[in-house]
């Protein structure tokens, strides 16, 4: 039997991805995604866009966000699936993370003129459709677009990873904070993309274990294009600590996402996909079931 083609972590215009909301539903739909959540970081703007072409174009949306963490020094992202959009405490402290963004490009270019790449924060926002949150890839695209790199990884790689010319630190919401607001709106919490941190394997495990004792439930176990045995080594982890398996491709662009809207590979057969947790409305929507 075919896999049911869930993508639960992708992103618009309201954040750093290429398309709008509609846009965005639209590639889904052409791509046979049967369930779509747009997570835009730290950013719940876009969703009424994208429900509403969900809705005409008959697929099911889940309503989700991408918080940015600060966790020992190190930069983590949760996502928050099923969420309700309206909740106040969400909406208060996504509004203070956006905040914190703008001061963070501001510095970021900073430290790139220092680098040699003047302007770029005005760069940047060229390319932020939402101006309150200009992004390290924004900054990326811009530096793409003055010819000096080929395209945002390699970017990402010379300028903009920790430790480049210009990273620079940043607090970002506890992980408590973010656990919290995401429970408190009624969604999933889910750690996205664990493969791509830099944490070694116990701080990896220590992680996961405050994330569950703080109420998250579940785990990107496919998230893109992984590297080889990624998938097994992350649903490992998921079933050694009863976490639900979330599958993601965690899309910004047609081309600069190595894998497209719908396009990652299914879950491990054995793992409890998290859209289990959610009940299907009658106006095209999910919503999490009774516990």
């Amino acid at each position: 039997m075919k896999p049911f083609n869930a993508d639960l972590h992708s992103h618009s215009t309201v954040s750093d991805g290429w398309l709008t909301p509609t846009e965005l539903v639209h590639r889904a739909v052409a791509n046979g995604v049967e369930l779509l959540a747009l997570t835009d970081h730290d950013e719940t703007g876009g969703l009424a866009e994208a429900a509403e072409a969900a809705s005409r174009l008959g697929m099911m949306l889940l309503p989700g966000v991408e918080i940015s963490v600060t966790w020992r020094g190190d930069t983590v992202h949760i996502v928050g699936l099923g969420i309700d959009p309206a909740n106040p405490r969400l909406l208060t402290g996504l509004e203070a993370l956006r905040l914190g963004r703008d001061e963070r490009a501001r510095r970021m270019s900073a430290e790139l003129d220092r680098a040699g790449i003047h302007g770029a924060f005005e760069g940047a926002r060229r390319f932020a459709r939402n101006p309150a949150l200009v992004s390290r890839a924004h900054f990326a695209r811009h530096i793409v677009s003055t010819g000096l790199m080929a395209d945002v990884q390699t970017v990402f790689r010379y300028y903009l990873a920790k430790g480049k010319p210009g990273y620079v630190e940043h607090e970002w919401a506890s992980l408590a904070d973010a656990v919290g607001w995401i429970r408190a709106a009624g969604g999933v919490a889910v750690i996205a993309h664990p493969g791509r941190y830099r944490l070694d394997g116990g701080e990896l495990e220590t992680l996961i274990e405050e994330f569950i004792a703080l109420g998250g439930e579940a785990m990107e176990v496919v998230s893109g294009c992984p590297l080889d045995g990624e998938v097994e080594r992350i649903a490992t982890l998921a079933r050694r600590h009863g976490l639900l398996a979330s599958r993601a491709s965690d899309f910004h662009g047609p081309d600069e996402s190595p894998a497209d809207i719908g396009g990652s590979e299914a879950l491990p057969p054995d793992l409890e996909p998290v859209w289990t947790r959610f009940a299907v409305e009658q106006r095209g929507t999910y919503s999490l079931k009774t516990r």
